[in-house]
C-alpha cells in the first residue's frame, strides 16, 4: 500500500529553542512523512531541512504559515485520516493495527496547549504513555507502529552521501 504521512505542529514554545521544531522534522522526514506544517519557524529550521534533503536526497517538505485549522480542513478535504498524539488518548498498542490499515494520515504533534477542538475535530487520539513525555519521541513511536517498521527500510533518493552500515567506525560514501 502506499500510504501518504504529513505531520503538523499545533502550537509553538517561544521559551524553547528552534532545536525542538528541527528534531519534529528530522524525525518526520527520517520516518517516512513526506511532510510537516509549522505555524511558525525560524528559517535555520528550513534552512537545515533542505541541506539535509540535499545530502542524505528525499524531498521532504517544511511548510510554513498553515493555521492547524486550515489544515485539519485541507486533510479532511484530502480524505485523511487525522491521528491526534496525546498523552490523554487510547494507548498506541490498542490502536496501532487500525493505523496500519490508514492511507492518507495528518499526524497532529501538539505544543503547549493544544485547543479542545484539535481533540474534537481528530479521528484518533492517541497515547504513547499517560506521562509526561517528549512530543519527539511519541512522534517517532506512533511513525514507526503506524508503518510496522517498513520506514526503516526506505531509501531516499537523490541524495549525495549515503551511511554504509558498520560495527564498527564511520562508513559514508558519495553517490
Amino acid at each position: 500500500m502506499e500510504r501518504s504521512i504529513r505531520v503538523l505542529r499545533v502550537g509553538q514554545r517561544y521559551v524553547r529553542d528552534d532545536r525542538t521544531l528541527t528534531h519534529l522534522c528530522l524525525v518526520s522526514r527520517a520516518l517516512g512523512a513526506e511532510a510537516i506544517y509549522l505555524e511558525d519557524a525560524e528559517k535555520d529550521v528550513t534552512g537545515t531541512l533542505a541541506d539535509v534533503n540535499r545530502t542524505w536526497g528525499g524531498d521532504f517538505q517544511v511548510i510554513l504559515g498553515s493555521p492547524w485549522r486550515k489544515v485539519l480542513k485541507e486533510a479532511r478535504e484530502e480524505g485523511r485520516a487525522v491521528v491526534h498524539l496525546t498523552m490523554y488518548g487510547i494507548p498506541i498498542q490498542e490502536k496501532a493495527a487500525e493505523l496500519r490499515n490508514l492511507e492518507k494520515v495528518l499526524v497532529v504533534v501538539g505544543g503547549p496547549k493544544v485547543p479542545g477542538r484539535v481533540y474534537h475535530e481528530s479521528d484518533f487520539n492517541v497515547s504513547v504513555t499517560s506521562q509526561p513525555h517528549s512530543e519527539i519521541a511519541a512522534l517517532a513511536i506512533v511513525l514507526h507502529e503506524m508503518q510496522g517498521g517498513e520506514e526503516l527500510k526506505r531509501t531516499f533518493q537523490k541524495s549525495r552521501l549515503r551511511i554504509l552500515p558498520s560495527a564498527r567506525g564511520k562508513r559514508v560514501v558519495e553517490t
